[in-house]
């Protein structure tokens, strides 16, 4: 190869570097990167609303939700637990005891049907199935009584649980229905953290002493009684 084509080789391939790194500087000016912070995906997750633990449920002033109640709503919420009861007079058992006459019936006793033991002990202490705990127990069997059979998951909504006792107490109940006192559900439950407010310009109260009589607290500025 004489010298003049081995100089047109040499000055095409130096031309054609030099048009690479041209390209690649011109890109990075016009397609600028950021760099990751942190790799991985971005999941986004909902926020949540509200702060702090829920408020506890109130529970119903039985005397005024239950006349109210819309039984037929309860009778229909009923139908997903058919598959293991059923609420017939003198109607069989099944995968779970027959509920005609439940409201009233002492937990755990009807005739033919085996039940947990948490169930056995529920009725030990408790004479009857009353408004307020089967409204409890509705709202989460496996919470409510420790072991015992019926594994549904339990009804949420407070309105479908009404319904539902007020289906239940048409199907031969034998509780009645108490007088209204709304006062009761509306009063807010006490807690132990609290205690009574102190009256309006009353003292701090004393430190006890190690004998238990109560010490008074000295007043800055104020000679001490002798």
């Amino acid at each position: 190869m004489s010298s003049l084509n081995f100089n047109k080789v040499a000055g095409a391939v130096l031309a054609t570097g030099l048009a690479v790194v041209g390209l690649h500087e011109l890109s990075s000016g016009v397609f600028d990167k950021e760099p990751v912070a942190k790799p991985g995906y971005m999941v986004e997750v909902a926020a949540e609303t509200g702060g702090g633990a829920a408020a506890p449920e109130v529970p119903p002033d039985w005397g005024t939700v239950l006349p109210k109640a819309d039984a037929a709503a309860g009778a229909a919420v009923f139908e997903k637990c058919k598959s293991c009861h059923n609420a017939d007079n003198g109607g069989a058992n099944a995968t779970g005891p027959n509920l005609w006459g439940v409201v009233g019936r002492a937990p755990g006793s009807h005739p033919g049907f085996a039940y947990s033991d948490g169930m056995k002990a529920e009725g030990a202490k408790l004479p009857a199935w009353d408004y307020q705990h089967l409204y409890e127990f509705l709202a989460g069997p496996q919470k409510y009584i420790s072991g015992t059979k019926m594994s549904f998951v339990g009804l949420k909504k407070p309105e479908d649980r009404i319904n539902v006792i007020a289906y239940l107490h048409a199907q031969g109940g034998t509780l009645p229905i108490p007088a209204p006192n709304p006062a009761a559900a509306a009063a807010p439950a006490p807690t132990a953290s609290t205690g009574p407010a102190p009256a309006p310009g009353a003292a701090p109260a004393g430190k006890p002493t190690a004998t238990g009589t109560t010490a008074t607290v000295p007043t800055p500025g104020v000679p001490a009684a002798k």
